[in-house]
């Protein structure tokens, strides 16, 4: 018998009470089957990911359509039961009266935080002018704030990302962006504990998310004792899944079935997924 579920209301307080203090880890599922797993396991809150699910869609990741990024979200949102974070790439325009507009539909969709980053998907000038991006994230805020929705705006500077690993430049936009009204900061691509305590500081008492997309020698604890409030993991749930179906694929097509050994057993998705599904 399904349980009575949360409000969006709930969600969205919920996931801010998370930032208040502590640290805790919220993955990125790609698709429903993800999310419900991830939820089973006890995580508190759960992000998008742009290229886990781009891939899902056969497609490059940044190269899905705004509807596409909506419809996926709505989706991960009605699926759930825990608050949901957008990766929202760069808020699908370039003025800030568009990403203002795209982040009004986001809102709409249910979930409790969201991100923008200051890339611009072009490899010549591959940031914004910090001017620019402080309007955008500014008109994000505006957006969030005349919904009436507690949503949790997430600046992000993508300097790393783009080539253009310059600690100092990289806080300096963060400190932009925390004055322009974000909530939470978020630097992908820094990884070493001089790095992050760097920024952790730098932003204070504002949090800070923590991308760890590859095997780090840092656990959670560790990063938490840095200062970090929460870490992602972006595509790299993902790129794992891939790395399986690859394996098992390539043997495949090579003329061996050995690439099925340790996968999964069906009867154990099947006890999780029936019951769950029970629940919803």
């Amino acid at each position: 018998m399904a349980a009575t579920r949360p409000s969006t209301a709930d969600k969205r307080a919920r996931f801010r009470q998370l930032h208040a203090s502590g640290c805790f880890v919220i993955p990125n599922p790609w698709d429903v089957g993800s999310a419900r797993w991830l939820q089973g396991l006890g995580f508190a809150a759960l992000a998008s990911t742009s290229s886990g699910f781009a891939w899902s869609q056969g497609a490059a990741d940044n190269r899905i359509s705004r509807q596409q990024a909506l419809d996926h979200l709505q989706t991960l949102v009605a699926a759930t039961d825990v608050p949901v974070n957008a990766d929202f790439e760069n808020g699908f325009g370039a003025d800030p009266a568009a990403v203002a507009d795209s982040v009004r539909l986001a809102v709409a969709t249910g979930v409790a935080g969201l991100s923008i980053e200051d890339s611009t998907g072009d490899a010549a000038a591959p940031l914004f002018p910090l001017e620019v991006a402080v309007a955008r994230l500014r008109a994000a805020r505006a957006a969030i704030d005349t919904t009436g929705g507690d949503v949790q705006l997430v600046g992000r500077a993508e300097c790393f990302l783009v080539g253009q690993p310059d600690l100092a430049a990289t806080i300096t936009r963060l400190q932009a962006y925390a004055a322009a009204g974000a909530d939470v900061l978020y630097a992908p691509g820094i990884h070493t504990p001089d790095q992050i305590q760097a920024v952790v500081a730098a932003v204070a008492p504002k949090p800070v998310n923590l991308l760890v997309g590859s095997a780090s020698p840092l656990t959670a604890a560790d990063i938490a004792a840095l200062g970090v409030r929460r870490i992602s993991v972006g595509g790299a749930l993902a790129r794992s899944a891939w790395a399986g179906f690859q394996r098992a694929a390539q043997s495949l097509a090579d003329g061996r079935f050995d690439g099925f050994a340790g996968a999964a057993a069906g009867a154990g998705l099947n006890g999780f997924f029936g019951p769950d599904a029970d629940r919803r």
